[in-house]
C-alpha cells in the first residue's frame, strides 16, 4: 500500500500484512507529520496529494501570452549576441511582461479570487490540501502563492504553509512571493507583512482590485531585486 504525506509529499510503502483493519495514523519519517489513513481510500488519498490543478478558464489566452513572451525573450538574446559592440539590451527593450502563475490556497474566497485573476490573464492553480500546494511548488514554475487562514482548516493548512516558508533557505524564499488574504488585514501594510515573513497582505474587501494591487507590488519587488537577479541570471517574478 502506497500513501503520501499531506505535509511534505513523501511517498511511503506500507506492508499490507501489517495494516490495521480499521482507520489508522502513520507518522511521516521525514517531517513527523501524522498521516490519517482511511481504509479503502488510498486512491482518493493519492489524488488529494497530486499537484494542484489549473483553472481551465483562460488557459488558451495564457498559453498564447506565454509563447509570445518566450519568443520575444529568445529574439532579445539573439540580438544581444549579434551586437558588435557587446552591449546589453536594456530592460526597457523588453516587449512584454512575463506571464505569471499563481497558486491559490484559499477557503471561502477561492472561487471569487480565481475568477478575478483568470479574467486578468493570470494562470491559476487551486490547491485543496497542503500536499497539493507542495507538489505544485515543487515544479518550480509557480512563484506566487496566495493563502488565507481558512485554507484546508482540517489539516491546519495555513499554519503548514507558513511553517514551510519559514523553513526555506533565503535563496528559495526570494523566489516565492507570499500573499495572505485576510478579512481583517490591512492591504499593502509592508511593516506587518515583514514581521510575519510575508510579502504582501490583502484585505478581502479589495479582491476586485487584486490584479492591480498584485502587479504594483510585484513591480516594486522586482525593482528591489533587479541587480541581484541580473547577477544570478534569474528571471524576475
Amino acid at each position: 500500500m502506497i500513501i503520501r504525506c499531506d505535509n511534505c509529499s513523501v511517498s511511503l510503502q506500507l506492508d499490507e500484512g501489517k495494516i490495521p483493519t480499521q482507520n489508522f495514523t502513520v507518522r511521516c519519517p521525514r517531517c513527523q507529520n501524522l498521516i490519517r489513513i482511511q481504509k479503502g481510500s488510498t486512491a482518493q488519498q493519492l489524488e488529494a496529494t497530486s499537484p494542484a490543478p489549473a483553472v481551465s478558464d483562460g488557459a488558451q489566452d495564457f498559453s498564447i501570452k506565454e509563447s509570445e513572451f518566450q519568443i520575444n525573450t529568445a529574439l532579445r538574446s539573439l540580438l544581444s549576441a549579434l551586437q558588435t559592440e557587446n552591449k546589453v539590451l536594456g530592460q526597457s527593450d523588453n516587449s512584454g511582461e512575463k506571464p505569471r502563475r499563481i497558486l491559490l490556497c484559499l477557503g471561502q474566497k477561492r472561487d471569487e479570487v480565481g475568477k478575478v485573476l483568470v479574467d486578468a490573464g493570470f494562470k491559476v492553480y487551486v490547491a485543496q490540501t497542503p500536499a497539493q500546494a507542495n507538489e505544485r511548488l515543487r515544479e518550480g514554475k509557480t512563484e506566487i502563492l496566495i493563502f488565507s487562514p481558512d485554507f484546508a482548516a482540517e489539516f491546519g493548512g495555513a499554519a503548514i504553509l507558513q511553517q514551510k516558508v519559514n523553513a526555506m533557505y533565503s535563496s528559495e524564499r526570494r523566489r516565492l512571493y507570499l500573499i495572505s488574504l485576510e478579512d481583517k488585514g490591512s492591504t499593502m501594510n509592508a511593516h506587518e507583512a515583514f514581521l510575519r515573513n510575508l510579502n504582501l497582505i490583502v484585505n478581502t474587501s479589495d479582491i476586485p482590485q487584486l490584479p492591480i494591487i498584485l502587479n504594483r507590488a510585484l513591480r516594486d519587488f522586482n525593482d528591489l531585486y533587479h541587480y541581484f537577479n541580473r547577477a544570478l541570471q534569474l528571471e524576475p517574478i
